[in-house]
């Protein structure tokens, strides 16, 4: 197939570009910098100028290839509303380019969390809250299958991690430097979903590929890494002692390390036959990378 991505030169996507073109597939990725377009042609895939407000580019892209796989997200909680509001409209684009084809659109999104349980793909997000905007624009795609697009979703667990990170967890490693002190919230039960980017970029594919219309997937390879272990592993490798502290200090981080969130992938794994084969979190934490 010919595959327009978006986000192509992300983090995510940096991934998912060498996955596709190793399995056979011509990629048109989307950049917006010309750094972007470098880093995008560097990997193999053929370059669209663009953003995500540029939503001629974005019907360009999707009629001219056979299928979309949608990663690109502004990633600045400062304006996370906007950032939403920029996704529902390139999403509306797609059903646009898309409707009658049959085509596949896989979009990315985040895995709900339930408190006190792991959630599965049958979980639909809900509430109010940054999270919310997301999951509405994940329902938005699914509801494309009646235009007849073959729409799915990926969601994501709270990291995706792997050498090159520059996320949730190097953060945590920024702030344990910081403070010289790795912490976690409160006592440090609550249990924080992963999976390694190359384990993620290959369900991309597979969905892509295989996934029906208004399929749900979880790319979660931990289901639930306990916020403590996550803590002393980086206390460890930074000499550090491991304590609790206050969510404060952990900036907008704090709210999300205390509310306990696992998320499973049994029901993707089953579907697809997905599985993961990186190393989970701790072990790539005991890798060493995110210390450089």
């Amino acid at each position: 197939m010919r595959i327009f991505v978006t986000g192509a030169s992300g983090w995510i996507g940096s991934a998912v570009l060498p996955e596709l073109i190793g399995a056979g597939h011509q990629v048109l990725g989307l950049a917006r910098s010309d750094s972007a377009a470098a880093a995008v042609a560097a990997r193999g895939a053929e370059v669209l100028r663009g953003d995500l407000d540029d939503l001629a580019a974005l019907r360009t892209g999707a009629d001219g290839c056979d299928a979309v796989i949608h990663l690109a997200f502004i990633h600045d909680f400062s304006q996370f509303e906007s950032s939403v509001r920029a996704d529902a409209r390139a999403i509306e684009a797609f059903g646009a380019a898309l409707a009658g084809s049959g085509k596949p659109l896989v979009i990315a999104s985040g895995t709900p969390a339930t408190p006190g349980r792991a959630a599965t793909e049958r979980d639909d997000p809900s509430g109010a809250g940054p999270a919310a905007g997301r999951a509405a624009n994940a329902r938005a795609a699914l509801a494309l299958t009646t235009r007849g697009v073959r729409a799915s979703v990926v969601r994501l667990p709270r990291t995706v991690h792997g050498e090159g990170d520059h996320g949730f967890i190097a953060r945590l490693v920024g702030i344990a430097r910081e403070r010289a002190v790795s912490g976690y919230v409160g006592d440090g039960s609550s249990r924080w979903p992963a999976v390694h980017v190359l384990d993620a970029a290959r369900l991309f594919r597979l969905a892509v590929e295989r996934a029906e219309g208004g399929a749900v997937l979880h790319a979660t390879g931990d289901e639930g890494v306990p916020v403590r272990e996550i803590a002393e592993t980086i206390g460890r490798h930074l000499d550090l002692p491991t304590a609790s502290r206050p969510a404060e200090e952990f900036g907008f981080l704090g709210g999300l390390l205390g509310v306990d969130q696992p998320a499973s992938s049994t029901i993707t794994r089953s579907l697809l036959g997905w599985e993961p084969t990186q190393p989970g979190l701790l072990e790539d934490l005991d890798k060493g990378h995110y210390f450089h």
